[in-house]
């Protein structure tokens, strides 16, 4: 999947977790990644054919199981890597959130593990 489809998926993810809500509108998405309405309109067409959301005809978008997987993965992911930015390397709040996103699509499963390790170790200490 296409790092931009992660990010759909997460984006929809946290909004469900901010809104207490399985489904969640276009407009939100959009705001919530500073998109325009058919820029998401063309990704969730794209994450529907893949089998990642469910659509209604009047614009909320939900997870498949699918989606739910791949987006909770990336979210781990960004959690754990701007914590360990934040938290232990010091990097502000801002440019932590800005790197986790970057890097959280790239890394490999092995080193994510590795960091994950070391960031739980270091906070047991």
């Amino acid at each position: 999947m296409q790092k931009s489809g992660e990010d759909y998926l997460e984006a929809i993810l946290m909004i469900e977790i901010r809104n207490s809500s399985e489904s969640v509108r276009s407009t939100d998405i959009a705001r919530q990644l500073g998109v325009s309405k058919p820029s998401v309109s063309r990704a969730m067409s794209n994450l529907k054919a893949e089998g990642c959301i469910d659509m209604q005809t009047y614009g909320e978008v939900s997870l498949t199981a699918k989606g739910r997987r791949i987006a909770e993965e990336v979210y781990d992911r960004h959690r754990m890597l701007t914590l360990f930015f934040r938290d232990i390397l010091g990097v502000g709040k801002e440019v932590a959130e800005h790197d986790a996103c970057l890097i959280e699509h790239d890394i490999s499963r092995e080193s994510m593990q590795r960091l994950t390790d070391f960031i739980r170790n270091y906070k047991d200490k």
